[in-house]
């Protein structure tokens, strides 16, 4: 059994005087057969405990249906945690922000036309207890009042920068403690937003990245007793597409994390280990403008993507070392990686073909496009279609694009719409009367902070031909679950792959496809060099969205994706490149780190 308690001055773990230095490590951004090698590494950094969100929306993607299974395994996580002897922090939501699609809160709640998101509305609040009833079966035996690891458990997430509802906070106090939680709760803000998001009685933490004193301070006039605790420590920081790697000098983060250390705090780095934003479960942020968050959540972090030690984890477990006692075992090389490998994509299965569509989603009409929260559909693309009624030059109108919208007449494009930059209108020449139109729409990754969290996607609102509204429309959801019934042409030849079959020769989105061996399966990154954007899978394992505009430029494969022999790869290009091949490389390419 570890208990923590709450003194006038700090934490107490079973009687004894304890500080807390954990780290973020989400179980749900790292592969199941990884799990036990990163907790190895973060109790050799020096770590006492590990932070960990749990994303609602992937555990409860329909209304009612619960999965905790593989990456979804929140049990065998924390029980693989317990086991390297590491304490946990849980940080349920139902709101997580993390740079995850929607903060975490899951899409089918904005079917409704008011959601009241983060209140106590019964719209929002009765789907909360349901998740919780479903969680906490396997929270509770695992709590430290009951032998367990967790040793305490957030409230909710940075609510200050949302709304200053304590009533709010405090339904979500009753929902916990009602339903057995009886380890420290807390909340977590940053120092500006510290006396919104308290709940009285509640242990408030901080949230920051620098000028520690300072922001010790703020938490300290806020709380005058109690632990101080710097719950996200921002040692390293999150790219969009776009932009530029971010990266901060571990000499730098080493300062600050000693200034925190020094006050006598405790800490969590955010993060130790980011991991990957596998699939479509990257966020966004719309402050103004709407910025989609990469595939990669590298962040610096003191494990890089591979779960490979940095500089700075070298130099956070020195800085830890002045403080604390650390393990006399060494710090584990670099994993092994996979020798470069060139891909040849000869099969072929446009997306547009109509036994591709078929296999993909099932089409739905109405005199209205249909958002993808009313489709029922939570990730991916949703193809609207629609006939265009007389020839001649027109201007298409959408009164929303979200996020990003390839328009095709009779297959041929005319034209991209992008929610980041503001563009929603497209002028073309219509070839005939009763010419088909097609808008495929991605949804780019929801908003996860600050007050557009009903991020709706698809197409919003009414269409525009000219100044009438456009009719007939069917809207077809496209999750890209599963590709098994997509049926490939294949080239025959390496010279038949590159006179026809090439992407080049395809017009519109098209999904390539090709295999290669491997003798022993390990890490490796896919390098789509000359490659526009889309999608990319492993052994039907979704790695996440590719995209020249970078910084990004490869996609990491964990290694237990892998398997000895043949194994396949598909690539949906939604626009085209300059081959049909691409590689597997040992080392990543995230981009320049300026400008």
């Amino acid at each position: 059994m570890a208990v923590l308690d709450i003194t006038d001055d700090g934490f107490a773990l079973d009687g004894q005087p304890f500080r807390i230095i954990a780290g973020g490590l989400h179980y749900f951004r790292v592969h199941p057969a990884q799990w036990s090698d990163r907790l190895r590494k973060a109790r050799l950094m020096g770590l006492n405990s590990i932070d960990t969100y749990v994303p609602w929306n992937l555990h409860e993607r329909r209304r009612g249906t619960f999965d905790f299974s593989g990456i979804l395994d929140l049990a065998s996580f924390l029980d693989q945690a317990a086991a390297e002897g590491l304490h946990v922090l849980l940080r349920p939501g139902p709101y997580i922000c993390g740079e995850w699609e929607g903060g975490g809160l899951p899409s089918w709640l904005l079917a409704e036309p008011d959601p009241a998101l983060r209140s106590t509305n019964p719209a929002f609040f009765d789907a909360v207890e349901a998740y919780l009833d479903a969680l906490l079966p396997i929270v509770l035996p695992r709590l430290g009042t009951r032998g367990g690891p967790i040793i305490a458990v957030q409230v909710e997430n940075e609510y200050g920068a949302y709304g200053s509802d304590t009533a709010y906070l405090e339904r979500l106090y009753e929902a916990l403690t009602s339903r057995g939680i009886d380890v420290p709760l807390f909340t977590s803000d940053q120092p500006g937003d510290l006396a919104a998001g308290a709940l009285p009685g509640v242990l408030a933490t901080a949230n920051f990245g620098s000028k520690a004193t300072a922001s010790l301070a703020a938490l300290r006039a806020q709380q005058p007793t109690g632990p101080l605790m710097c719950t996200e420590f921002w040692n390293g920081w999150f790219d969009a597409w776009g932009g530029v790697h971010a990266v901060r000098p571990a000499e730098d983060a080493g300062a600050a994390l000693d200034e925190i250390l020094q006050a006598g705090a405790s800490v969590s780095f955010y993060m130790f280990h980011g991991g990957t934003n596998f699939g479509f479960l990257n966020g966004a942020n719309d402050k103004g403008t709407y910025r989609a968050t990469v595939t990669s959540y590298d962040y610096d972090a003191p494990l890089d993507e591979a779960g490979d030690v940095t500089e700075k984890y070298r130099r956070f477990r020195s800085i830890i070392g002045k403080y604390e006692a650390l393990p006399e075992e060494e710090i584990p090389e670099a994993g092994p990686k996979l020798p470069p490998v060139a891909v040849a994509l000869r099969g072929r299965a446009p997306l547009f073909a109509p036994a591709s569509l078929a296999a993909l989603g099932t089409a739905q009409t109405a005199d209205s496009p249909l958002t993808m929260e009313r489709l029922g559909q939570d990730f991916g693309f949703v193809l609207y279609e629609a006939r265009l009624p007389a020839a001649g030059p027109v201007t298409l109108a959408f009164e929303q694009v979200a996020d990003r919208a390839q328009v095709f007449v009779d297959g041929q494009p005319v034209g991209v719409l992008e929610r980041e930059r503001h563009e929603h209108v497209v002028s073309f020449v219509v070839p005939r009367a009763g010419a088909e139109l097609r808008v495929l729409v991605e949804n780019q990754g929801r908003v996860n902070y600050g007050v557009k969290l009903a991020d709706r996607k698809g197409l919003i609102g009414s269409v525009y031909l000219d100044d009438a509204v456009l009719t007939g429309w069917s809207s077809r959801p496209l999750p890209l679950d599963e590709l098994s019934g997509l049926d490939f042409a294949e080239a025959e030849t390496e010279t038949e792959t590159e006179t026809k079959g090439a992407v080049g020769a395809v017009v519109g989105p098209c999904f390539h496809r090709g295999t290669f061996r491997v003798e022993q399966a390990a890490d490796t990154y896919l390098h789509l060099d000359g490659w526009t954007k889309g999608v990319a899978w492993v052994n039907g394992f979704n790695l996440g969205r590719y995209w020249s505009r970078g910084p990004q430029g490869s996609l990491y494969v964990p290694g237990p994706v892998l398997r000895e022999g043949e194994n396949e790869l598909v690539v949906l290009e939604l626009h085209g490149s300059r081959g049909p091949t691409v590689e597997l490389r040992p080392v990543p390419n995230l981009g320049p780190t300026e400008l």
